[in-house]
């Protein structure tokens, strides 16, 4: 099958809609950034349609659009002020995710939620008000992937401890890999305990590393996000929105 076709297949679908939730240094731009395939910010669009300022700040931004133009075909929004911990906050977003996840256009619906989670605070990994929105925040018509990102800083906490432990920087560095590794398991399986007893635990959970490279690879997060959608149309959805990988369009255009 030829990419037109292709695109003439998926065209005929709409776009692809993820609210994303974390800290203001989670790296969620960047990822997005990553997503879509560019080094811009994106143009922000009111719930009116109208272009607004890109800093421009309000009680309502969770409602607002985030769109690159590199790639038309994600829409974003964005929850900040949720670490927090304001009460308003997480009603607002509550009550966005429930009108937005049973829309009856597709086009208009919430597909999934990206939950950003930085390992270079793990140390701290699940803060109050990120616990309280997977106890609190119905979410059974949209699936959560927590995303763990940053993952990469885990090498510069393995060489600190190994250098404590009295490794000399050479060989630190060397076995910094295994560990970090090891780490990002340990710090992996506490957050997935602690959340799995929830009254809405997250669908599946992702390691991102690398992302301040602009080549960094984000298949794996687009197969994670297409494995959580229960529905065909919705994993049809996604698919035609990536840009990382065409074959992937063609695997869903043929299946």
């Amino acid at each position: 099958m030829d990419p037109e076709t292709v695109r003439e297949h998926f065209d005929r679908i709409g776009r692809f809609r993820v609210l994303v939730i974390g800290r203001s240094n989670a790296g969620k731009t960047t990822l997005l950034q990553r997503v879509c395939n560019t080094t811009e910010l994106p143009e922000v669009f009111n719930a009116k349609g109208e272009q607004t300022n890109n800093g421009q700040r309000g009680d309502h931004e969770i409602d607002n659009e985030l769109i690159f133009r590199s790639n038309q075909r994600f829409v974003f929004h964005d929850s900040r002020g949720f670490e927090s911990g304001s009460v308003s906050e997480l009603e607002l977003m509550k009550k966005f995710i429930a009108d937005r996840a049973t829309k009856k256009q597709l086009a208009e619906r919430v597909h999934a939620i990206w939950f950003c989670i930085p390992m270079d605070e793990s140390h701290r990994t699940i803060l109050a008000p990120e616990e309280k929105f997977f106890k609190e925040c119905n979410t059974e018509h949209v699936p959560v992937i927590v995303l763990l990102t940053k993952a990469d800083a885990m090498k510069g906490q393995a060489i600190g401890q190994l250098r404590d432990e009295g490794l000399p920087i050479k060989e630190a560095m060397l076995g910094a890999g295994s560990l970090a590794t090891q780490i990002l398991s340990e710090v992996s399986t506490k957050i997935r305990n602690q959340l799995s007893k929830c009254l809405y635990p997250p669908k599946n959970y992702l390691s991102m590393s690398g992302m301040n490279n602009e080549a960094a690879d984000c298949e794996p997060l687009i197969r994670c996000t297409t494995n959580a959608l229960d529905e065909v149309e919705l994993q049809k959805l996604v698919v035609s929105a990536q840009q990382v990988n065409f074959e992937l369009n063609i695997e869903w255009a043929v299946g």
